[in-house]
């Protein structure tokens, strides 16, 4: 088992990517425009993942975890849901959990994190 930590797009405040022991952790993804609607909010974020998976070495197939966070989860909750079983495996759906929180700007309306084997 290794114990190097490789970090990918840092910043001072965060890694976008850390892989450890054949595990990438990808930081809250958000989706682009504030403006748009939860489906879209969420097809953004999750087309970003799907490149940040891609630079750890990995695919959607090899989920472990997600974490999902709606601003609404009353009004927004189905609406992601539709857009999350369009995209993720059926043969490699994660463990989940989905929870409301007063995300970190304006119009922001969900932020996912997720973990995948490399």
């Amino acid at each position: 088992m290794s114990t190097d930590i490789q970090r990918i797009d840092s910043t001072e405040r965060l890694s976008r990517i850390v892989i450890h022991n054949g595990v990438a952790y990808i930081a809250g993804v958000t989706g682009s425009n504030p403006e748009a609607d939860i489906k879209e909010q969420t097809r953004d974020a999750l087309a970003k993942i799907d490149g940040y998976l891609a630079q750890a070495g990995t695919n959607k197939s090899r989920l472990l975890t997600a974490q999902i966070w709606l601003r609404d989860i009353d009004r927004d909750f189905a609406g992601m849901n539709a857009v999350w079983a369009e995209w993720v495996d059926p043969q490699g759906v994660p463990t989940r959990a989905t929870c409301e929180a007063h995300l970190a700007r304006p119009g922001l309306l969900v932020e996912i994190i997720v973990s995948a084997a490399v």
